[in-house]
Formats: C-alpha cells, sequence, structure tokens
C-alpha cells in the first residue's frame, strides 16, 4: 500500500488525473490525503469533486478556504467572486450530492506513518495548539458543517475578528477563529494574532509577523506538520513541515508526496505533474 500527500488541486481534474497515472494510482491499494482547495479558480471543479468521490475512502479530503466558499455560495451566504470557476458544480444535476459529500469532509487530519505523527491541515496551526488540540478544534467546526446549522453558521463564518485565539472565545467568534487559523493564515505573530492580507513568500512577512511554522515554541514543532493554501511558498520538505501547493491553477506543478516506511524509517519522493491551467493570483 503506498500513500500519498496531494497540494491544492483547485479544480484541475486533468493534472489530477496525469498526476495520479505517474503515480500508478490503485484505488483498491493506495490511500491519498488531499491537503484541501479541491475546487475552484481551474476548469473542472465538478469533475475533481466526483473523482474523488468515486474513489471512497481511499481518497481522505481536508476542507480548504475555496471549499468552503463553495458552500458559502450554494447556500447563498457569499456571492461569487468574478474569478470563481465553481458554476458547473452548481448548475450540476448532482450538485447536491457533491455539497453534501464536501460537508463531511474534514478540517484535520493526524495519522501515523512509519511510527511518525503527520498532522494535516489546508493553511495553518495556531503555536498554541498542540496537535491533539487541533483536532479537538477541528472537529467542533466539521460537526456545525454536518448539521443543520450549516447555513446559519455560512452566514457567519466569515470576519477577521477575533484575530488570535483564547480559550474562552465561544460561538461564532470561536468557530471563526478556528477555520481561520486551518483554512486561511500564513502569517502570525509570536503571541498567535494572524495576518490574513499578505499572500506573497516568507520574506513578505509585516513587521512582527512570521510564518506561523518558524514561531519559537510551537506547540506542534514536534510533530510533522503538511500544509497546501501558500502557492508563493511552494514545495519546502523539513523534517517538521512540508508544504505542498506548489501553485498548479497558477500554471505550476500539481505535487503529490510519497511517504512509506523502509526499514522503519520515513522515506519521501516528490512527484509532480506541470499544469495547463494559468490563471493570476488574486
Amino acid at each position: 500500500m503506498a500513500l500519498y500527500l496531494i497540494g491544492d488541486v483547485q479544480g484541475c481534474n486533468s493534472a489530477l488525473q496525469r498526476l495520479l497515472d505517474k503515480i500508478s494510482f490503485s484505488p483498491s491499494r493506495d490511500t491519498l490525503f488531499l491537503l484541501g482547495d479541491l475546487v475552484n479558480r481551474g476548469p473542472d471543479s465538478a469533475g475533481v469533486l466526483r473523482r474523488l468521490m468515486g474513489y471512497g475512502a481511499c481518497a481522505q479530503c481536508l476542507l480548504g478556504n475555496h471549499d468552503l466558499h463553495l458552500l458559502a455560495v450554494a447556500h447563498g451566504a457569499r456571492q461569487p467572486n468574478r474569478k470563481d470557476t465553481l458554476q458547473d458544480i452548481l448548475d450540476a444535476p448532482d450538485r447536491q450530492a457533491m455539497l453534501d459529500w464536501l460537508r463531511w469532509q474534514r478540517m484535520a487530519m493526524l495519522e501515523q506513518v512509519a511510527g511518525h505523527e503527520i498532522l494535516m491541515v489546508h493553511a495553518g496551526v495556531l503555536p498554541s495548539w498542540s496537535a491533539t488540540q487541533t483536532m479537538a478544534l477541528a472537529k467542533e467546526v466539521e460537526s456545525v458543517l454536518r448539521s443543520d446549522s450549516l447555513g446559519e453558521f455560512l452566514q457567519q463564518m466569515y470576519g477577521n475578528q477575533p484575530d488570535h485565539w483564547d480559550e474562552a472565545l465561544s460561538g461564532t467568534n470561536r468557530l471563526r477563529v478556528i477555520v481561520n487559523a486551518l483554512t486561511r493564515m500564513r502569517f502570525c505573530t509570536p503571541t498567535g494574532h494572524m495576518d490574513y492580507e499578505v499572500t506573497g513568500g516568507i520574506d513578505a512577512a509585516p513587521p512582527g509577523y512570521l510564518p506561523w511554522f518558524e514561531v519559537p515554541e510551537r506547540q506542534t514543532s514536534g510533530v510533522m506538520v503538511a500544509f497546501g493554501h501558500w502557492s508563493t511558498l511552494g514545495w519546502l520538505g523539513r523534517p517538521d513541515v512540508l508544504s505542498l501547493d506548489t501553485g498548479c491553477v497558477w500554471g505550476g506543478a500539481l505535487s503529490a508526496l510519497h511517504l512509506e516506511s523502509v526499514n522503519g524509517q520515513l522515506q519521501q519522493e516528490l512527484i509532480q505533474v506541470k499544469c495547463e491551467q494559468a490563471q493570476k493570483p488574486g
């Protein structure tokens, strides 16, 4: 059995097909972990969702900001962006099946591979959160996404405040901070105040801010964390951090990281395909 982590697909179904062909993916043998932003900006978001739905349990998927945006637009909680490419889902005869499948996907995952814990999120983890707390907080959001309160939650999900975590937070403010950290964050201060505006690489950090994974003494420093979301960061393979959004939809590549236990050691192999889709970031 092979295990693969895959970065942001964003509706690039043909690139996903070519990547799966390149790794000789077999649904009966292998497992895919997709790190969120399954849809939007690429040409075939519906094709991506139908493909992943068809793979069943061998495709484990996170929700990214674009996936939550789709749910919000579909429920009338958000207006479409002029650059959205979601209409193929919204107009599809199987629209409801795709939306229902999407709301049952995960906000975070924690897996054991070759004796190593790997925490998977779409964007980031606040420095005060342990892997265990991250999973518990992710489940709070997942519970609401799967409930009858989904529409109300989506109406209140967006906003930049509060911009940091506080154990005393409750209700909408609590859920909003969790969602923003897991699906939007790139930079934060050592005290966990988040920035949502800067989309550049590491060198673009605002004064007083750091890439979230560079914050000293973050509680997940002893766990390997895999994430997407940050196309201007690109591939980063450190013992503690795996960044896998390599900008497929912006004319970059779609990446899969093959993880395998060899004699008890975790081995990594990065596999990429170029993407024919090229949009301007925004």
